[in-house]
C-alpha cells in the first residue's frame, strides 16, 4: 500500500473534503497489488482504500456511511475506479 497523490486520488480528496469535512482522510492506492487482475486498467489508479473520520458519521450506520462516501465521490466508484474499500468512522470511535 502506498499513499497516492495521482490526479484521481487528488480529486477524491477534494470531493470528500468538501462534502464530509473529515478530521482524518487517508487515500491509499492499492492498485499495485492488483496489477494484472480484473479491473486493472493500467492507469495505476484502479484500486483504493479510503480511511475517513468525520463528525458527519456520528449516529450513522456503517452502510449509510459507505453511501455518503460513495455519494460524495460521484461517478468515480465503479466508473473511473474499479474498487474502493471504505473505512469510515466518527471521531472517538
Amino acid at each position: 500500500m502506498e499513499a497516492m497523490t495521482g490526479p484521481l486520488a487528488q480529486e477524491m480528496r477534494q470531493l470528500l473534503t468538501a462534502a464530509l469535512e473529515p478530521t482524518q482522510l487517508d487515500i491509499i492506492n492499492d492498485s499495485a497489488s492488483h496489477s494484472g487482475h480484473m479491473g486493472d486498467d493500467g492507469s495505476g489508479e484502479s484500486h483504493f482504500t479510503i480511511v475517513i473520520e468525520s463528525a458527519k458519521f456520528a449516529g450513522v450506520s456503517r452502510l449509510q456511511r459507505q453511501r455518503m462516501v460513495n455519494g460524495a465521490l460521484g461517478d468515480i466508484p465503479g466508473e473511473r475506479v474499479h474498487a474502493i474499500a471504505i473505512k469510515a468512522r466518527a471521531p472517538g470511535e
